[in-house]
C-alpha cells in the first residue's frame, strides 16, 4: 500500500520515470508471488500424478487433489482483465520440472507405505510421461 502513495506522489510531483520503476518493482513481486504459488500446486500435482503411475491405481482422494491442484494453478496463471496468461506452457513446464524432484521425495514417503526412497520409486515410472500428463491437465484444466 505504500508503494501505491510513493507511485501518487511521485506522479504528482511529474516524476514519471521513477513512479514507473516503483510500477516495475510491484509486477514483477507479483509474478513472483504467482510462480511460487504454481510451483506449490505443481508438486501436489506432481506427488499425485507420480503415486498414480507407480502403484497403477488410484484414490478418490488423489483425483480431488489433482483436480484441485490443476484448477489452482490456472486460477491463478489467469490475467483477469486482459484475458490472457501470466504464464507461457513453456514456462509452466520449467517450473513442473524443477518441482519435480520435491514431489518425488514426498511421494515416495507415500507411495508403497513409505517402503522405497526417492531414487527407487524414481525407477517405477516415467519423469517425461508424468511432466506430459501434468501439461496435458493443466491445459485442458
Amino acid at each position: 500500500m505504500e508503494e501505491l502513495l510513493e507511485i501518487k506522489q511521485l506522479l504528482q510531483q511529474g516524476k514519471i520515470d521513477e513512479a514507473l520503476l516503483i510500477v516495475d518493482e510491484l509486477e514483477e513481486m507479483s509474478l513472483s508471488d504467482k510462480v511460487n504459488k504454481i510451483d506449490s500446486y505443481g508438486v501436489i500435482l506432481l506427488i499425485h500424478l507420480i503415486k498414480q503411475n507407480a502403484e497403477s491405481r488410484s484414490t478418490r482422494s488423489w483425483q480431488l487433489s489433482i483436480k484441485n491442484a490443476v484448477r489452482e494453478i490456472n486460477k491463478i496463471n489467469k490475467r483477469r482483465k486482459a484475458n490472457g496468461y501470466y504464464l507461457s506452457r513453456a514456462e509452466l513446464l520449467d517450473i513442473l520440472k524443477d518441482a519435480y524432484e520435491i514431489a518425488m521425495e514426498k511421494a515416495a514417503s507415500e507411495a508403497f507405505e513409505g517402503r522405497y526412497e526417492a531414487e527407487e520409486l524414481a525407477t517405477m515410472v516415467e519423469k517425461e510421461g508424468i511432466l506430459s500428463q501434468a501439461m496435458q491437465l493443466i491445459e485442458l484444466g
